[in-house]
């Protein structure tokens, strides 16, 4: 967990699911689900050469071999080190190498540094978590061990996300326009239609974490809120949508865009979202020619509540979201199976495609306390300045996500896989 999708796990029954939007697909076991979550890092990494890996577009981002290093290191050091007697160190230098921001766990690289780690290569970060994935066997099977081990999975998930929207931005950078895949997804454009329709009224949301099958404390207590009548648009905004609002002058016109916005789209010279050119786009398959009717993405907090007030709509609240969601099944949509499947898609799927911002400042839910330990580091110290997304993306792995999943990400970024679902008062 290393940007905004930084969350912690709230230890509770590790084999339960979730308490809204039930998947039908039967849960995996604990020690399948770890051994296909790493087998799926490194069906990702397969498509990255050396140099591919090594490299750091920006600080936003990390390199991909970072994530797959540091990944393991969180087993290493949560479970191995801490659970395993007398286990040693893969490598005594590979906490300062691979610690994100984990204060309790000392010093560590800077992290707009991380570009800079020619060495260990690629080769060697693999042998790494090969090294790893033979040692966790002690200790799948250990009950005590469950909700690190879920923890674990989660983060690294959070990762492989990552680790594909980093390498994206990265590849971006070479103006001979990479690919990381040698073609797109076929995602046929199936686009919801209509609104979905709630009355308002008193709503519970969030979840109390010791019934499920785990959440991040982040998510919880369970809590009321008091929702106005509402609607929300069954689809994401389209490209065509989007390339609407540009031709009308969308980017150039202040009474759309909060002040902080318009700074920024004047400072940073900002007139589509990221890797719009002409009428094509960047893609993990490098230049294609943009499909009108998929979902618009990589766009920033700013550019979703400029669209939505140039639709004569708004951005939707997390509770409005997540109380539209509580029938859903998060499992639907568009998202990550496996490494070839990155690419958004209309549906009607409130999950999948992008995550969806929504005008909702992360900040703590009635009754939060942050988790005990090192692993509570990163969740409460994060709640300034940030804004809601719900749902899911192409990149999540599917089963990831949930309606009381809280993503997180500052108004300006855009490198992730973020999108627009529309939202109105009745």
């Amino acid at each position: 967990m290393d940007t905004a999708a930084q969350k912690t796990l709230v230890p509770g029954n590790v084999h339960a699911g979730g308490e809204a939007g039930r998947s039908s697909r039967p849960a995996p076991s604990l020690s399948d689900s770890f051994r296909s979550t790493r087998a799926l890092s490194l069906a990702l990494a397969e498509h990255l050469s050396d140099a591919d890996a090594t490299i750091q577009s920006m600080e936003d981002a990390s390199p991909a071999k970072w994530h797959l290093a540091h990944t393991s290191w969180f087993f290493e050091t949560f479970l191995l080190r801490d659970h395993l007697p007398g286990y040693r160190l893969f490598d005594e230098r590979f906490p300062f190498l691979f610690n994100s921001y984990y204060e309790a766990e000392g010093q560590r690289i800077a992290r707009f540094s991380r570009g800079m780690l020619s060495r260990p290569a690629l080769d060697e970060c693999i042998a790494f978590r090969r090294a790893i994935d033979h040692a966790m066997e002690s200790l799948l099977g250990r009950e005590d061990c469950a909700p690190l081990i879920a923890l674990g999975i989660a983060h690294e998930q959070q990762h492989q996300e990552l680790l594909l929207t980093d390498i994206k931005h990265a590849l971006f950078q070479n103006p001979l326009g990479p690919a990381m895949f040698d073609r797109l997804p076929d995602t046929p454009q199936h686009k919801g239609e209509g609104w979905i329709e709630h009355q308002g009224g008193i709503a519970r949301i969030g979840q109390d974490c010791a019934d499920t099958r785990f959440c991040f404390d982040c998510e919880g207590p369970r809590h009321r809120v008091l929702l106005e009548p509402f609607r929300l648009s069954r689809s994401l905004v389209s490209n065509r949508e989007w390339a609407e609002f540009i031709a009308d002058g969308g980017y150039r016109d202040p009474a759309l865009w909060l002040s902080d916005g318009w700074a920024w789209v004047n400072r940073e010279g900002v007139e589509a979202p990221l890797y719009w050119h002409g009428d094509d786009h960047f893609t993990l398959a490098g230049w294609q020619p943009r499909d009108p009717d998929a979902p618009a993405t990589h766009i920033s907090y700013y550019e979703a509540d400029a669209f939505a007030s140039w639709a004569g709509k708004r951005l939707p609240t997390e509770a409005e979201w997540e109380v539209a969601a509580a029938d859903a099944d998060p499992a639907g949509g568009q998202q990550m199976d496996r490494a070839e499947t990155v690419q958004p898609a209309a549906t009607p799927d409130l999950f999948g495609s992008c995550w969806q911002w929504t005008r909702s400042a992360y900040l703590p839910y009635p009754g939060f306390s942050p988790a005990e330990g090192a692993v509570g580091e990163y969740n409460g110290k994060f709640m300034s300045g940030q804004f809601v997304l719900k749902g899911a993306s192409c990149a999540t792995a599917r089963g990831h996500s949930r309606p009381s999943y809280r993503n997180f990400f500052y108004p300006h970024q855009r490198w992730q896989f973020t999108g627009l679902r529309l939202a109105q008062d009745i």
